[in-house]
């Protein structure tokens, strides 16, 4: 049911350190609330060869570049080759892909960036899953949380879809071009490929290969 949604149709579980937590779900979201405890035990079996753990349950690469300005709680782990820029804040329960770049001023948290994500300008990134090579302009966040504070759902072809979750973000396909400055409101989910215009206000399920222009007016990539 709403195969558009689901992590098959989405996600190259070849590009993350994490596919074994996604192979357990059906639906992205429902991996947000096993992420930290993914992380613990994932930290435990990383290579004391590759990975330093810094602090408590936090592991980077040997070959990750950290900002001396970067702060990083746990449990997070930062993958190989990625990038952590000058004031970022990673906030725990996090999962940087290898090649990944996390920038300047751009929060995280219970999070998953599946590798060579970029989010390097001023991004905040709370409850969200972000596929290989997806983008987020400058400026553009994720909002988690309901107004009304509650439980998120997705809006899903005219139907609304229960996640069960107070905070979910956005859940971004592979090769996702997010605008700068666009909102993402709680239990956005955007398919593979689809890029979104700067500015825009995106809500529910976005199909994959489409080009989001702004609310109702979305045309397939030719």
């Amino acid at each position: 049911m709403y195969e558009a949604m689901q992590i098959k149709n989405n996600y190259d579980l070849t590009q993350t350190i994490a596919a074994s937590l996604f192979e357990r779900f059906t639906y992205p979201w429902e991996a947000l609330p096993e992420i930290g405890n993914y992380i613990l035990q994932l930290g435990k079996a990383l290579s004391l060869k590759e990975y330093d753990k810094i602090g408590e349950d936090v592991w980077i690469a040997r070959s990750a570049e950290v900002a001396p300005t970067a702060f990083i709680h746990g449990p997070s782990i930062i993958g190989k080759n990625a990038e952590i820029r000058h004031g970022a804040f990673i906030r725990g329960n996090a999962i940087v892909g290898e090649g990944a770049v996390v920038g300047n001023s751009t929060e995280l948290k219970n999070s998953v960036l599946f590798n060579r994500v970029q989010v390097p300008h001023y991004n905040y990134v709370g409850d969200s899953i972000l596929g290989y090579k997806s983008h987020m302009g400058a400026g553009a966040i994720t909002s988690n949380v309901k107004s009304d504070k509650t439980l998120v759902t997705v809006r899903y072809q005219g139907e609304k879809v229960e996640t069960g979750l107070k905070k979910v973000g956005a859940l971004l396909g592979d090769n996702v071009e997010i605008g700068c400055n666009t909102v993402m409101n709680p239990g956005t989910v955007i398919g593979r490929g689809t890029h979104v215009y700067p500015l825009s206000m995106v809500r529910g399920f976005i199909p994959a290969n489409s080009i989001y222009k702004k609310q109702g007016e979305i045309t397939e990539i030719q």
